[in-house]
């Protein structure tokens, strides 16, 4: 959970300034959210200024986990937060294996000595 040493009760409202930097999330990126994923909606006051209630820095808290820390794509996370996750949505890097990127520069190596050799002609 978020730290915030402001002084203020625990379940006080905190501006996006507050939650941005309690959570190490930038403020455009919260507003991002907000916009991708619509049960994330804080309070808007006179101006368009948002306050978060404690449940909202909860939900911005498991978006981060699944974006950042789990892979998960946008479309993934919002499925996940309703129960229903998506396999596919989630991002996948399959690592490159020592011996596939040996295979490579065997190849690569190969290819080069065969230029040699025909412009050496």
């Amino acid at each position: 959970m978020a730290t915030f040493d402001d002084g203020k009760d625990e379940g006080a409202l905190r501006t996006i300034g507050e939650v941005a930097k309690a959570t190490g999330i930038k403020a455009h990126v919260l507003r991002y959210w907000e916009q991708q994923f619509p049960m994330l909606k804080p309070l808007t006051r006179s101006g368009g200024r948002r306050y978060y209630r404690p449940d909202d820095i909860e939900l911005v808290e498991r978006i981060d986990a699944l974006v950042n820390k789990q892979g998960y794509t946008l479309k993934g996370a919002r499925a996940a937060l309703r129960g229903t996750p998506d396999p596919q949505a989630m991002a996948q890097k399959a690592p490159t294996p020592a011996s596939a990127q040996g295979t490579t520069v065997e190849k690569l190596k190969s290819i080069r000595d065969e230029l040699k050799g025909a412009l050496a002609i």
